[in-house]
């Protein structure tokens, strides 16, 4: 059981990875990731992205739940960019996040991705598994 468990997360962390190193491909002004070790430095990002989402991100979104109210929404992508810019602070130079519009829109098409990577292609890949 503690097997099938460790395989779901490596599944779901290089799923992350690749739409993390993808989003990186498109916006390469605004995200950089080093692309040295076959892209370790993409599945360190997404580690530390994961543990972020898990611990700071809940805490900091019930502290500004009364300011993503007011603003309809649109303060909860800033969220995305803080745990972007704290990964890009603990990696140094093997992550880089730039810009400030740009930036918006890749934490915006990160949550996309991720939605459809989870919903569409690892929940499917699971189900497959479990059967």
């Amino acid at each position: 059981m503690k097997i099938n468990k460790w395989l779901d997360w490596l599944i779901h962390m290089v799923g992350y990875a690749l739409v993390l190193i993808t989003v990186s491909v498109i916006f390469n002004d605004t995200v950089y990731i080093d692309n040295s070790y076959f892209g370790l430095w993409g599945l360190i990002a997404v580690i530390i992205i994961f543990v972020l989402n898990r611990t700071i991100k809940p805490l900091l979104v019930w502290m500004t739940l009364p300011l993503t109210a007011l603003t309809l929404g649109l303060f909860y992508p800033l969220i995305n960019i803080l745990i972007l810019k704290i990964t890009d602070f603990i990696l140094g130079i093997h992550f880089d996040i730039r810009g400030t519009i740009f930036v918006f829109i890749v934490s915006i098409v990160i949550s996309i991705m991720n939605a459809i990577m989870d919903n569409l292609i690892i929940d499917t890949l699971l189900k497959g598994k479990k059967k």
